[in-house]
């Protein structure tokens, strides 16, 4: 019936014990000779905390069912293993594998005498050929578009976020060699390799979503793995500015800072929405520009002709074969950009950042991980410092003065939601002091009962240093950009 893709043959805790009725009497006694006035109730100022549990709850009849299903989808998929010639499979066509797997499914059922629906078939035939040929049950959470990122804790809890909220799902494993199984398909696919020698290990998905895992012993109850899932559909300003991530007063003040060639850092934490800000920002590079991006997993999705992509890679096994942001950043330099832009500085490269936006490569943009923008120029003294290179600190801050112009600060805020809560400008140096000044800041007000943030975005009042750059290259902002405005 299969004999394209078969194999040759041969081959409870205790309760608490009531209290007595004479203990009951003796503990309320009061003292004799005294009276003591009844306590007066204390009052919590604290907000009660709601108890909710992050375990995703099913109906028993629909528990029990999954785990039907789960237990013959194991023995079915023991027996695709020992039936489908694995070799002919690189070379089979979805259909084909498809349909195989349908009928060698079909012939199991029958022969252990097991009743499923259409449904339930359906979902078993997609279920195996996720096995196959995909990533197993990760793979119905990485089509899911309004999934943003998926972290798995064991082999039983999957986490996820959605819109800035993480919740439990309800996709499992079977146990933690079935996750071991996907984690190694998946670093096998990039040639890398985990193990116990090498517990941990950083990947790129085939649509380009970023990998993450550490295995046991390092990882104690079972593999952590992290995936931060590639957008296909990159959001644009007009899609931030309608999402309510900055305001259009901001989006006109940061085309004209990315048209005249500023030099911006976007500042955040860990999923604040650095990396959708500098794609966002890089729409507004001109499209005759030369730009090459580095990065250690690529992310950005630039738009324009003229892009040259580097990714560094970490050593091998041996220790040999390292190539460097700094290593990329160096090259870099020696290939004719207009404008570099490093994916996240976090190291010694940022030496050579800041070199290069010193030396003629203006508009080059990069990220850094900091809580605001006064937070990010410790950050890049820190770097510098962490580079080995012994200078005075003063020196370290008019160069950092004199290569940065712009601080974007990107922040996820405890609603779930990202916004641009800060953009700020570094005028230079006042005695040994990187004098700054913010344009633009996003204004909270209050919580709903629904805990979603009340605020909105405003100029500080303050006029740009760069106003006359921005006019002699045409784009002559008005005056009442810079107004504070107040909310309607």
């Amino acid at each position: 019936m299969f004999s394209r893709y078969k194999k040759p043959s041969g081959a409870t805790p205790a309760k608490k014990a009531a209290p007595t009725k004479d203990a009951s009497a003796a503990n309320t006694a009061a003292p004799i000779g005294r009276v003591e006035a009844a306590a007066a109730p204390i009052t919590s100022l604290r907000r009660p905390l709601p108890v909710t549990d992050a375990r995703a709850a099913p109906q028993d009849k629909e528990r029990k069912r999954k785990e039907r299903l789960g237990e013959i989808k194991l023995d079915l998929h023991r027996s695709l293993l020992d039936n489908l010639n694995l070799s002919a499979l690189d070379t089979a066509t979805e259909a084909d594998l498809r349909a195989e797997i349908s009928a060698i499914t079909a012939e199991v059922l029958e022969e252990r005498s097991i009743v499923l629906n259409r449904e339930e078939r359906s979902t078993l035939t997609q279920e195996l050929y996720d096995e196959v040929r995909g990533l197993g049950p990760l793979e119905t959470l990485l089509k899911d578009d309004t999934v943003n990122d998926i972290l798995v804790n064991g082999p039983h809890q999957i986490f996820i976020e959605r819109d800035g909220k993480l919740e439990m799902s309800d996709v499992t494993f079977k146990d933690e060699k079935h996750l071991l199984r996907i984690i190694d398909k998946i670093v096998s696919a990039v040639g890398r390799r985990v193990d116990e020698s090498n517990p941990y290990v950083d990947a790129r998905l085939l649509d380009g979503s970023r990998f993450n895992a550490m295995v046991p012993p390092v990882a104690v109850d079972g593999s952590l793995v992290s995936i931060r899932k590639f957008k296909k559909d990159k959001l644009g300003i007009d899609d931030l500015v309608r999402f309510g991530a900055f305001s259009e007063e901001m989006a006109a003040y940061l085309q004209a800072a990315v048209a005249c060639r500023l030099n911006i850092i976007v500042s955040g934490g860990t999923g604040s929405g650095k990396t959708t800000t500098l794609n966002a920002l890089s729409s507004f590079i001109d499209n005759a520009e030369r730009i090459l991006t580095i990065e250690d997993t690529a992310e950005l999705q630039l738009q324009q002709v003229h892009v040259g992509r580097m990714e560094s890679r970490p050593p091998n096994v041996e220790g040999k074969g390292e190539v460097s942001p700094r290593d990329c950043l160096k090259n870099a330099l020696r290939m004719r950009p207009d404008r570099i832009i490093v994916g996240e500085t976090r190291g010694e490269e940022v030496i050579d950042m800041l070199q290069a936006m010193n030396t003629g490569h203006d508009g080059s943009m990069t990220t850094i991980h900091a809580n605001n923008p006064r937070d990010g120029i410790s950050r890049l003294e820190n770097m510098v410092a962490m580079a080995g290179i012994e200078m005075p600190l003063k020196a370290v801050r008019s160069q950092i003065a004199s290569a940065v112009n712009l601080i974007v600060q990107a922040s996820r805020l405890q609603d779930g939601s990202r916004r641009m809560t800060s953009i700020t400008e570094i005028t230079g140096m006042e005695g040994e002091v990187i004098s700054m000044q913010e344009i633009f800041r996003f204004q909270r007000v209050g919580l709903t009962p629904e805990n979603k943030i009340i605020g909105h975005f405003t100029a500080t009042g303050v006029r740009s240093n760069y106003s006359e750059r921005f006019r002699l290259w045409g784009y002559d902002l008005p005056a009442t950009l810079y107004e504070p405005t107040r909310p309607e």
